[in-house]
């Protein structure tokens, strides 16, 4: 038993090397200079921005105004209203009247009949009138004036472009937590995307051509979940060939974070209930990486009783040295340079988290947000 868990913690610490040395290590070296280049190239191609909104008056008062503001006169705006009762409709036909080219989408119907949101991003990428489509949300704020551009321009002809989406810094564990996991997240599928093998994207900042919509079905392969109309739909369509990676700092698309961690459980239910509908190759890419983080921590912590502590602690000084080396050069390239400092903490309570909270996170929620 001895050692097999000598040769299992060994296994997983270097399965972990590898990700971090050879995987992450795309992103970290990635370099923003070819989005340069690009920026005056495609910045011009007309673009449908589309925003799906429930009861979100408030956001869209404070917040809209930085959207309809952008330098970029080729682009559009399309805020489709699903079935608000607050005073959404009130303040987007007030927009409309300062902003002629803006564009309401007024949905009235039944609850029951429809599932999260993709009935409304459905019915707003079917009125649209471009052909490139620019999704975010209406809680969120572009990190500057050219995010419209700076989002067609990073696109480069391709027909996806998977943008970054960070949550805004506030006090507190659970900001930090939050701001954590939306990295270690953008860690995983930006850097399988340049690796080649795309996944998912953030429906918070994400761009494509409405033909390859079209061309997939739309939402009808998974239309029994609330969530899936970014991850899901992107793990469906999206090759090698075909997508980008969109990282100049003027393209991110800041996001409001949750202020409890029930609201935040609420969300990561949501989110989580489609990973079991990846492509098998990208579950087998992703899994193996969880799970030999979880034996690193576990079998790693077992050979402690066994007295092996030379043997864990130089195996997990080495995994952690390379994690700080890597993170701290992605978190500075993603514009939150002081996280790194926090990672031995935040490393463990992930861990942790998805331990304890994984079996309910996998149950499907049939919420809009």
């Amino acid at each position: 038993m001895h050692t097999f868990l000598l040769l299992t913690f060994v296994f997983a610490t270097l399965l972990q090397l590898l990700y971090w040395l050879f995987l992450f290590q795309k992103l970290a070296a990635y370099d923003t200079g070819e989005e340069e280049k690009q920026f005056g190239q495609f910045s011009d191609y007309p673009v449908t921005i589309i925003i799906c909104a429930q009861n979100e008056a408030k956001n869209l008062f404070e917040k809209l105004p930085r959207i309809l503001n952008q330098t970029d006169r080729s682009t559009n705006l399309l805020v489709v209203n699903d079935n608000s009762y607050d005073k959404s409709l009130y303040i987007l036909n007030e927009f409309q009247n300062i902003y002629p080219t803006f564009a309401i989408k007024n949905l009235t119907y039944v609850k029951s009949l429809h599932i999260g949101k993709k009935y409304a991003l459905s019915v707003g990428i079917e009125t649209a009138d471009r052909e490139i489509l620019l999704l975010t949300d209406a809680d969120c704020v572009p990190a500057s004036e050219n995010w419209a551009k700076r989002m067609k321009a990073g696109l480069n002809g391709r027909a996806i472009g998977l943008g970054y989406s960070p949550y805004e810094r506030r006090p507190g564990f659970l900001n930090l937590f939050i701001r954590y996991e939306a990295v270690w997240t953008a860690i995983q599928y930006l850097s399988l995307a340049l690796a080649g093998q795309p996944y998912m994207g953030v429906g918070r900042n994400l761009i494509y051509k409405k033909e390859l919509y079209t061309r997939a079905g739309g939402f009808d392969r998974h239309k029994d979940l609330a969530s899936g109309d970014d991850d899901l739909f992107i793990n469906a369509v999206a090759e090698k060939e075909n997508t980008a990676v969109i990282l100049h700092p003027e393209s991110f698309m800041y996001s409001e974070p949750k202020t409890t961690w029930r609201a935040y459980f609420r969300q990561k239910k949501r989110h989580l209930s489609t990973a079991t509908r990846y492509r098998l190759r990208h579950k087998i890419l992703l899994g193996a990486y969880s799970g030999s983080h979880f034996l690193h921590y576990t079998v790693g912590f077992t050979l402690l009783y066994y007295n092996d502590i030379t043997i864990f602690f130089t195996l997990f000084a080495v995994r952690m040295l390379v994690v700080l080396w890597q993170f701290r050069r992605i978190v500075k390239r993603l514009q939150d340079p002081e996280m790194w400092v926090f990672v031995p903490v935040l490393d463990l309570a992930y861990l942790l988290f998805y331990l304890f909270f994984a079996p309910a996170l996998m149950n499907t929620n049939n919420t809009w947000k």
